[in-house]
């Protein structure tokens, strides 16, 4: 039996004391990045690495997220998918995470020292990749790229509430089945690009599969968080209980799958054993950087593991929606131990790693206030929503 759907209160604003909130963080947050590049700006462009890889990991992951619903054709996930939209925007906010990174770039990567370009073999032979001028046209491809599916998927989608065409739902299927190929290469390229090109000696062909493990659980973390506060207020009021459990599941396979390549990276680099390869987890584990390592496999794998591992927990609302934060400082964590070894052989903590934490948490409230007063909650033309809402498994 389907359930009709209402249109009433689909386009409602989040409260004020939250809007003020944002507001108030992402100043804060302007201003310790501000202050953290006057004070040390190579120590604040790593932590800008840092944000910028987490930043990209929510919003190029909710647009991931986004083009996976067409392509499986889900229906549980359709009354949650403007949440997606509404994260997805971020998107479009990239460059202003990446502009501050582009002044610095010598400050973070060795390849672009040309001293040491002349005197290492190795970054020679890499340099017709690893040069700045090709490294901006990536980003600037890639940033166009996304913005451009992001653009086309949210389009027809709005356009959609007032249609209720089914043509174009037929038409994002289309465009996701082009947009996860361009997906994988990019993201790829982006791990490449701003952590593993960190240290220009060590390469591994499982990296990209490794951030993109790591991009699909904070996208899917940052979702639950913002559907599980909305059901909870009102503005998603109809979800199901099977609904979350599918949002729990998800959540506990990409765990699951992020253990499972973190593991396979270490095994594959380990049994090969060669210098070039071993030499960048051998720094891992050493000088403070161990207790991190250890740390990394508790928060990041076994708590939520143990957490989301019974049937009940994955549709209780205030556990899941712990985890899913939980989760998104794991991957906090995670981004910290890929790219901070660079900066500092012994483990280095500063208040400056909090400052684009910040930013992004008081960006993302203004970005999902901004969005809400223009658009509904709801996909309420998309054709699959009715199944949606009375969705069991």
């Amino acid at each position: 039996m389907s359930t009709p759907v209402s249109l009433e209160g689909l386009k409602k604003e989040l409260p004020a004391k939250l809007r003020q909130v944002g507001w108030g963080l992402l100043v804060v947050g302007i201003a310790a990045i501000a202050l953290g590049y006057v004070i040390d700006p190579r120590r604040m462009a790593f932590d800008n690495a840092i944000g910028y890889l987490f930043f990209t990991s929510v919003a190029v992951g909710s647009v991931f997220l986004i083009a996976l619903e067409y392509i499986a054709g889900a229906v549980w996930s359709t009354p949650m998918r403007r949440v997606n939209e509404f994260l997805g925007s971020l998107v479009l906010l990239l460059p202003l995470i990446a502009l501050p990174l582009f002044f610095h770039l010598h400050d973070l990567f060795h390849w672009t020292h040309e001293e040491a370009l002349a005197a290492d073999k190795v970054l020679v032979a890499k340099s017709p990749y690893l040069n700045v001028s090709f490294f901006l046209i990536r980003f600037a491809v890639m940033y166009l790229l996304w913005s451009l599916f992001y653009v086309l998927f949210t389009r027809n989608s709005t356009k959609q509430d007032t249609t209720k065409d089914p043509r174009l739902t037929t038409i994002n299927v289309r465009l996701a089945a082009f947009f996860l190929p361009v997906f994988a290469i990019s993201l790829t390229l982006t791990a490449v690009d701003w952590a593993m090109s960190l240290e220009p000696h060590w390469a591994s062909t499982i990296f990209g599969v490794y951030y993109f493990a790591g991009t699909v659980l904070a996208s899917i973390s940052a979702a639950t968080v913002v559907i599980i506060y909305f059901h909870e207020n009102g503005y998603l009021p109809k979800l199901q209980r099977d609904s979350f459990y599918s949002l729990g599941a998800l959540l506990f396979a990409f765990i699951n799958f992020w253990a499972y390549i973190a593991f396979s990276q270490f095994l594959l680099i380990w049994y090969a054993n060669l210098p070039d390869e071993t030499i960048w987890f051998i720094t891992r584990w050493k000088n403070g950087w161990e207790v991190v390592s250890i740390l990394l496999i508790i928060v990041h794998f076994v708590v939520p593991y143990v957490a989301l591992l019974t049937q009940d927990s994955k549709m209780d609302l205030k556990r899941l929606k712990l985890v899913a934060i939980w989760i998104l400082i794991a991957h906090l964590l995670d981004l910290y131990w890929l790219v901070m070894p660079s900066y500092s052989e012994k483990v280095s903590l500063s208040w400056t790693d909090l400052a684009f934490p910040v930013f992004i948490v008081g960006l993302a409230i203004v970005v999902m206030a901004y969005k809400m007063k223009r658009n509904n909650v709801i996909a309420i033309g998309d054709p699959k929503l009715e199944r949606g809402l009375s969705f069991r498994l």
